[in-house]
Parts: structure tokens; sequence; C-alpha cells
């Protein structure tokens, strides 16, 4: 594929003026692999490079790798070991740097403290690509961090828990928290590729697990009946698995971890693929993120990322129905496959009046409309702008009221 730059001159009685047309373009790979720290598998060293003159050039120097890997905390004290056995079986030059890569950490005080290590170590910009392995958190701290580095140096993800594997591993925004904001600062830098082992879901609590299927509901909930279904029948099963399971169906096909996640990634990506850098603000991605960034950061570290969505979402059905978008038995079912995978869907600390300024601040930066995705059916939704405060409080009243004691009543 071919692309043209150009640009254009124009005079006028102010001056002359050049527009500079320059598409810009990323490609980066997704990868779901078994066994990524068997030193047998040079996935998480070669798995991103996708030119084979290349990649035989490397595998047959005898000129050592060279790789800094960013690490979360608690994920060092689970793999730590394993990952500095891999590097070490296959003669790799390394330093591995654990961090409390935390939402109350999440600052640009982290991000240049692993630019300043990374620039201790020394890498080569173009070939040697910081690896983050943990959490969303941590991935996208190191993303920034990579995306600032002599203006961009290549990084790879490796997410280690479910929220990251379906979530922050396929997109290509950083960030970290400011001015008590969430995500304040950040870039879009999409990593050169994310490799995704399930296995390391099964050394996270189960509350994580929850907190990680609250995307994935987003998702289905947006864009893919099938996976509602899939979530409102299999959803206590993945819990107990933890998403390790061969489990198949009536088919003696499908496995509900395989599938699940897979059609989680598929639409994921169908929604960030073409609109990477949020030229279209349009976005059903944000489902479930209107309200949740006000409440997350306000009862930090009470709610978890994925918790504070659902309870978004959850509200966000009881719009959907007092606009008579979805039926009672439609709203019903949702939240049921919520309460089944074991989220919250309600919080005292969801005021109306935070609504109504996450709304406000929604109009800020979204170019002046709110630009609120809501569901139509089950997998099926479109996204709204006029929205009335009288709509918004009765479904809140309502939502108050059937919701706060954690069931429908």
């Amino acid at each position: 594929m071919s692309f043209i730059c150009c640009s254009y001159e124009s005079t006028s009685s102010s001056g002359t003026t050049w527009t500079v047309v320059t598409p810009i373009t990323f490609t980066y790979t997704v990868t779901q692999t078994k066994n990524l720290l068997d030193p047998s598998n040079d996935t998480l060293l070669l798995g991103h490079i996708r030119d084979t003159q290349q990649l035989e050039a490397i595998r047959s120097s005898t000129r050592p790798l060279k790789r800094f890997i960013v690490m979360d905390e608690v994920v060092y004290n689970l793999y730590g070991s394993q990952v500095t056995d891999y590097l070490e079986a296959r003669h790799v030059l390394y330093r591995v740097l654990p961090l409390p890569t935390t939402e109350e950490n999440k600052s640009m005080e982290m991000a240049l403290k692993i630019l300043e290590e990374v620039h201790q170590f020394g890498i080569d910009r173009r070939t040697e690509p910081i690896i983050a392995i943990g959490g969303g958190v941590c991935l996208d701290i190191v993303g920034l961090a990579a995306s600032l580095y002599r203006r961009r140096t290549p990084y790879i993800r490796v997410p280690t828990t479910l929220l990251s594997y379906i979530d922050a591993s396929v997109g290509a925004k950083t960030g970290v928290n400011f001015a008590n904001c969430k995500n304040k600062l950040g870039t879009y830098i999409a990593p050169v590729a994310a490799f995704l082992d399930r296995s390391f879901i099964q050394t996270i609590p189960r509350r994580h697990i929850s907190n990680g299927l609250a995307e994935m509901l987003k998702m289905a909930l947006m864009k893919h009946r099938g996976l509602f279904e899939l979530l409102e029948t299999q959803g206590q099963f993945l819990l107990d698995s933890k998403f390790q399971s061969g489990m198949v169906l009536e088919d003696d096909r499908i496995d509900p971890a395989s599938v699940s996640t897979r059609v989680a990634i598929e639409t994921m990506l169908e929604e960030l693929a073409p609109n990477l850098w949020e030229d279209d603000l349009d976005r059903l991605v944000d489902f479930g993120h209107l309200i949740s960034p006000e409440l997350e950061m306000k009862v930090l570290p009470a709610l978890l990322h994925g918790e504070a969505v659902n309870i978004d979402m959850a509200y966000m059905v009881y719009v959907a129905c007092e606009m008579g978008l979805l039926t009672e038995q439609e709203k019903f079912r949702i939240v049921c496959c919520m309460l089944g995978l074991e989220l919250p869907v309600w919080h005292q600390d969801c005021t109306f009046a935070l609504v109504q300024k996450s709304l406000c601040d929604r109009l800020q930066h979204s170019g002046g409309l709110v630009r609120m995705p809501l569901p139509t059916g089950l997998g099926r939704a479109e996204i709204f702008n006029d929205t009335d405060e009288g709509t918004l409080f009765r479904a809140y009243e309502k939502w108050c009221d059937e919701l706060s004691t954690g069931s429908l009543r």
C-alpha cells in the first residue's frame, strides 16, 4: 500500500501558508500464545518482528539481545524468577524493574522513574523494545514512558490480568493520572506487539476476574449478543475456572474461556482499529466510561476500574430503559448477568450531582456533545446526544430504588 504526502501553498495578504497532509500509519500485532515464559518459545523476544530477513539475521547473530523489562511488583513476586530464568536461558542482557504500579501511583513521577532507569541501562531506540508485564496500570505507564523516550521507543505489552488482556493491551492509549483526574496525561502510541497468555490470569484474585468481566460485558452489550448470552450462562464457570478451563459446550467444540476472550478482543479491535487516535469522538467503547472516571477517582482505591465501569453501565441501562430503548425484561437480564459476574451495580457515592458533573465534563472534551453510548437491545447500541435531565433523574431514582440493596426488588 502506498501513501502520498502533500503540501499545499497559499498566499494571502497576511502571508504565505503551507498546509501539510501526511497520513500516519501504524502496524502492530496482538498475539494469543501459550507458555510465553518457556525458553523454547521466542515470542517474547522476537514475536514483534514481521520482517523475515530481519528475523533470520537476529537468529543467526552471535550478538546477545538486550531488553529492559518493567514488571508490576506483585506480578514480579509471582513470575519474576520465571522471567529471569527465561532471559538467562536465552542469553539476554537484561534489566528487570519491579514497580508498585497501582492506580494511586499512576503518575508522571512513576513514568520518569522508568525513564531514568532506561537511560542508565541504555537501549537501541529502534531494535530493543521496552517490555511491560503487568496489569493495565503498568501497561499504561510504560507505554507513556516509551512514547516520550527519544520521542518514541517501541514497547511490548504483556497483560497479566483479565482486564488488561482484553482492554489495555489491544489499543493505542497510554497515560497517567494528573490533577486528581484519571489518565489526564497521555499519548496515542500503540505497542509494536501485545502478547496474550491466559495462564497469567490463574494467579489473580477472583475479584480481579470479575473486574475484567466488566469490560468484556461492555463489548457484549454494545456489539455482540452471543457474547452476552455466553457470559449470562457461563459467567460463574469462567469465574470458578479463572479462564483456565478446557470445558466445552454442547457442540463439543467451544471452550467458554477461549471464545469469550477471542470475541471480546475482536469486537474491541473492530471499534479501536479504525479510530486509534480518536479522531471520531462517537465511540461505543466509551459505554461505562462517562461517569466511572469521576467515581473511581473519588473513592480510590475502594473500587477497581471494571467495578466502577459496571456501576456506570448499570445506571446507563436504566437510562436506556427509561428512554424506551430496552424492555424491562432486557434490563432485568442485564442486571442479573452483572450480579452473576459478581460485579457491583450501585454505589452510594455515585450521586446525581456526580452524574451531572461527569456529563458536564464530558461536554468539554467531546466537542460540545455528550456522545452517550446506550444499548438499544442485547448486543446493539447507538450514540445519543439528546438525553434530557428529567429522563436522567427518573432513571437515577429507579436505579437507586431497585439496586441500592445490591439486588433487584
